[in-house]
């Protein structure tokens, strides 16, 4: 059961951000730093490919409202990702059944994301772009501090994605009104938008009773 904080760690920093995951866990197979990462994270084709994309979510995470859409795109690859990467971790331990890593990864990644994307929800109902912007360099420097520390310190790194994960949810429950408020907003939004194409049409006829 050794590599199991390390799954669950890197399982909840996947569903923060999981490009920023492969990415340095890889950077630091390939330089050497640590032995605990598998070939297949440390592969060229693999970092260039997390690098792009962690530079494309470095960009969309920060601006208000296509932080919204790239959470909804990233429901699923989140979780499998953290599976995935959970999984390789597990094999290349030989400690824990990879089934059983990906199981883990794969939830912990879903519950993280499930946080964070419904409290951009939540920021997104202010109209300032500053929140978002502080929130997801909080994010990316937060996922980098625990996965770093997490290769030298699993156990530890491990208490502490957990006790960000129950804050989370926390914080997730604490601002349940506001995400409603924020939907409703949107849907509103959407039925005036809908109203607007509709009556965009010929004009009803008005010739009732009482003509000219």
């Amino acid at each position: 059961m050794s590599v199991l904080p390390l799954v669950f760690t890197s399982g909840w920093a996947s569903g923060i951000n999981a490009y920023a995951v492969v990415l340095l866990l890889g950077v630091f197979g390939a330089t050497g730093l640590t032995d605990e990462v598998p070939e297949a994270l440390q592969r060229t084709d693999v970092l260039i490919a997390a690098g792009v994309l962690f530079l494309c979510e470095a960009v969309a995470d920060k601006i208000p409202y296509v932080d919204n859409v790239w959470d909804s795109v990233h429901t699923v690859i989140r979780p499998v990702s953290g599976a995935v990467v959970a999984a390789l971790l597990a094999g290349q331990s030989g400690s824990l059944p990879e089934l059983a890593a990906g199981a883990v990864g794969g939830s912990t990644a879903l519950m993280s994301h499930l946080v964070k994307a419904g409290t951009r929800m939540a920021v997104n109902t202010s109209p300032e772009p500053f929140s978002n912007i502080a929130i997801s360099t909080a994010e990316d420097l937060a996922v980098a501090g625990i996965i770093t520390f997490a290769l030298f310190h699993p156990v530890a790194a491990a208490v502490i994605a957990a006790v960000l994960l129950a804050l989370g949810i926390w914080l997730l429950v604490f601002l349940a009104a506001r995400i409603r408020r924020f939907l409703r907003r949107r849907a509103q939004r959407r039925e005036e938008r809908r109203r607007a194409a509709a009556g965009g049409g010929p004009p009803a006829d008005r010739s009732v009773g009482g003509g000219r």
